[in-house]
């Protein structure tokens, strides 16, 4: 099938597809032309809410346009209107990056609510059967997750192959606990694991930045990043450096719950790998 838009501007598409929208795709039309910026930053979730239309219509309403998708019509959507300059308020592109870090972590310590933090650390803690799902970017958040807390005794198993992720959420049940790491919260083979997982009874906690997306509507607990990306960004320093921030909160509170076991597994640890040195 020959997609109609054909790397035309989002804008412009919607503009002569206008007279076919139905009622509800005329609302979705106007919030994006009202909220053009504001778009670029939203889940499919948030956009639905907002349009104040099922997210069925909005998908439809991107496939009558010729896209596969929400996110495929906004990776044009940010070429349209983005307006990157060389001449900004930063003096070099290193100050700019490190202005970027600190606001995102300052960012994502503000929006952490800790009684969620500690109820999933909690879980964490309880649970002997702890399984991280993450696809991509938040794939590499995941394995890093895994470093830490084996670091300290604390046995986990993290799966970034889809298929693998689909045969480990099967066998789960009312004593497993899920960590789903996915920016948009919008990554199809988490939210198909993750649903997996629930059914199975599974506790699910989400790292994620949106708190309405697809896969925010299977947690049990959600703990939010600041550092919402437009497409164009996708895949940045500064998102990974939240995940990180995030991952290293909660392992930081699994050691606390574990302090005694942790020091001797990290004593053992650090003997062991000693020998592997020069």
């Amino acid at each position: 099938m020959l997609n109609p838009h054909n790397g035309m501007k989002p804008t412009l598409l919607m503009e002569q597809y206008k007279q076919n929208f139905t009622k509800s795709e005329q609302k979705i039309y106007h919030y994006i032309k009202e909220h053009i910026q504001e778009v670029l930053y939203h889940s499919l979730t948030e956009l639905s809410e907002a349009s104040e239309v099922a997210e069925a219509t909005v998908l439809r309403f991107f496939r009558k346009l010729g896209f596969k998708g929400f996110q495929d019509f906004k990776f044009l959507l940010a070429q349209e209107v983005s307006v990157i300059s060389t001449d900004d308020h930063e003096n070099t592109y290193m100050e700019k990056i490190k202005n970027n870090i600190l606001h995102a972590v300052e960012d994502s310590y503000e929006i952490i609510d800790e009684e969620t933090l500690q109820k999933s650390v909690d879980a964490i803690n309880s649970s002997e059967d702890v399984v991280v799902f993450g696809v991509g970017s938040s794939g590499i958040a995941a394995l890093d997750m895994q470093t830490r807390l084996m670091r300290i005794g604390k046995h986990i198993h993290v799966t970034i192959d889809p298929h693998f992720m689909a045969m480990r959420a099967s066998s789960m049940n009312e004593n497993t606990v899920v960590i789903a790491i996915s920016l948009t919260g919008g990554t199809k083979d988490i939210v198909d694991t993750v649903s997996i997982a629930k059914e199975r009874g599974a506790t699910v906690i989400a790292l994620t930045n949106y708190v309405k997306s697809p896969l925010t509507k299977y947690a049990d607990y959600v703990l939010l990043t600041s550092a919402k990306e437009n497409p164009l960004d996708s895949g940045s320093l500064v998102s990974k450096v939240t995940q990180l921030f995030l991952i290293d909160l909660i392992c930081t509170g699994v050691t606390i719950n574990n302090y005694k076991n942790s020091e001797k597994v990290r004593m053992e640890i650090t003997k062991n790998i000693a020998k592997k040195l020069y």
